[in-house]
C-alpha cells in the first residue's frame, strides 16, 4: 500500500496528516532524531519535532533521551489499539452521563455517502429487537453478515430478500436459505437499491454502493414505514407465488 494510503488510515487514529508522515518514516527508519527524519521526509525540521511532539503525546512513539532526543516508533497495532480503548472508555463516559435523548424524531432524515448509510444500517441492526426485514443484493448484504448473524444468535426475525448477480459466483452460506433464523427470498437484480425495516418502527430506503453519491432516506414516521412494509409483504407474496408455479 502507499505511503499516502497508509497515511489516511492512520489520521482516524488521532495522527494529522504531518505527523502519519513522520509516523511512517520512523517505523520505517527505527530510533531516529528530527534531523534525521526531516531530511528522509522533506518535511522542514521545525515542522518534523512538532509532528514528533505531537506521536509521543498521542502515544504514537517514544522519546529516550541522550547526546540527541531520539523517538522509536510505536507498534502500529499496540497504538491503534491503546486509541481505541481510549475511545471505548470515552463513550462509555458519554453514554453515562449525557443528558436524556429525546424520542427518535418520526420526521424524514437524508443520510448520504457509503460510509454513513453503512454506518446507520449496522446501528439499525445492532438496536434491533424484534425483528428485521432487508431488502438488497446480496453483494451489498456481505457487508453486513456479522451483524445479522449476531440477530440470529439473539433469536431475532430476519427476513432477507435479495438477488445474486452472475459475477458473484457461488451464494454465501449465510445467503443459502439453510441458515437458521435467517429468511432468505431470492428476487431480480436490486441492483443499489436497498431497504431496511427494523422492529416496524424504523425504515431506510435507498441505494449503496455508488460511493458519495449514495443517498438513503431514514424515517420513524409512521405512514411512511406502514407503506414500506406492505410494499415488502407484496414483494415476498409474488415470490411466494412464483415458487409455487
Amino acid at each position: 500500500m502507499e505511503q499516502k494510503n497508509l497515511a489516511e488510515y492512520l489520521v482516524p487514529f488521532g495522527l494529522t496528516g504531518q505527523e502519519a508522515s513522520v509516523y511512517l518514516e520512523l517505523v520505517r527508519s527505527g530510533t531516529s532524531n528530527g534531523y534525521e527524519l526531516a531530511k528522509n521526509t522533506g518535511i522542514s525540521r521545525s515542522n518534523v519535532y512538532k509532528a514528533l511532539e505531537g506521536l509521543a503525546d498521542k502515544g504514537a512513539a517514544y522519546v529516550s533521551e541522550g547526546a540527541s532526543r531520539k523517538y522509536t516508533a510505536v507498534e502500529v497495532g499496540e497504538f491503534c489499539q491503546n486509541r481505541i480503548n481510549s475511545l471505548i472508555r470515552r463513550r462509555e463516559f458519554l453514554v453515562a452521563h449525557m443528558p436524556k435523548e429525546r424520542e427518535e424524531s418520526e420526521g424524514y432524515i437524508t443520510i448520504s455517502g457509503d460510509e454513513h448509510i453503512a454506518d446507520k444500517i449496522r446501528n439499525m441492526l445492532v438496536k434491533a429487537g424484534k425483528r428485521v426485514y432487508l431488502s438488497m443484493s446480496a453483494p451489498l448484504l456481505l457487508q453486513f453478515q456479522q451483524e445479522l448473524q449476531a440477530l440470529v444468535k439473539k433469536n431475532i426475525k430476519v427476513v432477507v430478500l435479495t438477488s445474486f448477480p452472475k459475477s458473484m459466483g457461488d451464494r454465501p452460506p449465510f445467503l443459502s436459505g439453510k441458515e437458521k433464523g435467517i429468511k432468505v427470498y431470492i428476487s431480480s437484480d436490486k441492483k443499489n437499491q436497498v431497504g431496511i425495516i427494523a422492529d416496524s418502527r424504523y425504515v431506510l430506503s435507498g441505494e449503496l454502493g455508488k460511493g458519495r453519491d449514495s443517498a438513503c432516506l431514514y424515517s420513524g414516521q409512521s405512514n411512511f414505514v406502514q407503506v414500506f412494509k406492505e410494499s415488502m409483504k407484496n414483494e415476498i407474496r409474488l415470490l411466494e407465488l412464483e415458487g409455487k408455479k
